[in-house]
Order: structure tokens, then sequence, then C-alpha cells
């Protein structure tokens, strides 16, 4: 019996995919369980817009993500710490107060694991940092500390 997974499942299939499976197994387990439905010609067209769909939505996001990364380019963070002598900061900046500063300045809210900051900043000065924004976008913001 052709059915289409609803959700993943172990060793058989993954959500989306239309597979051949045997009769016994599709009605006792996949069919009782809401795990798969039988692959009818309208079943199998409502997949079809359903990925149609999500292509979209997924193509949607990229897009903004793509808005979003040249936003970022022009803008620059300013952060102020306490420092020592010869410009080292008494504490660092991390990835966290990047982006409370990005969210209370500009309103751009970006998740702090999203920042990729291999070490968390511990000069004064303009430092470049790498930003994820989407899997196939990355960006980049400035990030300028200053002296309290």
């Amino acid at each position: 019996m052709r059915v289409i997974f609803l959700k993943d499942v172990k060793g058989k299939g993954k959500k989306g995919e239309v597979k051949n499976v045997s009769d016994g197994y599709a009605r006792n387990y996949l069919l009782k369980n809401n795990v798969a439905q039988e692959a009818t010609p309208g079943n199998l067209k409502a997949l079809e817009a359903q990925k149609r769909k999500m292509e979209q939505e997924e193509q949607e996001e990229k897009e903004e993500a793509m808005d979003l990364k040249d936003k970022l380019a022009e803008l620059t963070v300013e952060l102020k710490a306490k420092s020592g002598d010869g410009g080292r900061l008494f504490g660092s900046i991390t990835s966290k107060q990047i982006a409370e500063a990005l969210k209370k300045d500009y309103g751009y809210k970006i998740d702090k694991r999203k920042i990729e900051l291999d070490q968390p900043i511990r000069a004064l000065g303009y430092t470049t940092v790498p930003v994820k924004l989407h899997p196939e976008v990355s960006g980049s913001i400035k990030v300028h500390v200053t002296e309290k």
C-alpha cells in the first residue's frame, strides 16, 4: 500500500515522503496512529500544494534575511564598558549584550545564538561580528566599544 508519511517514522520514512509499505503495517500501525495517510490522488495533490507553499515560504524567509543582512551591514552598534590601561576591558562584551543593544537601539530582534562571536570582545574599538541570519545567508555587524 502506498502511504504519505505525516510524521517521521524511524527506519521507514520522513514526513512528506510517499512510500510503499506492507498492507498490514499500514492499516494496523501507520493509519491507526495517524502517522501516515493513504496515497490517494486527492491526498497526493494536497501534498504537492503543501510542498509548493513551503517552498514559497522558505523563499520569502530567505529574501527577508537578505534584506536584514543589508540593513545590518550599515549599522554600528555602540556599547560602553569600563576599561583599564591599554584599552583592555575589565569585563567583556558578549553576544547577548550585542543582541540586546540591537533590539533596544534599532528594534531588530536577533537571537544571541545567531551572533557568531568566537570569543567575547575584550578590547576597545571597532569589531566586525558575523551573524547567521538564515542557513544560506550570513551578514555582519560593526560593534564599537567605547569607554564609560
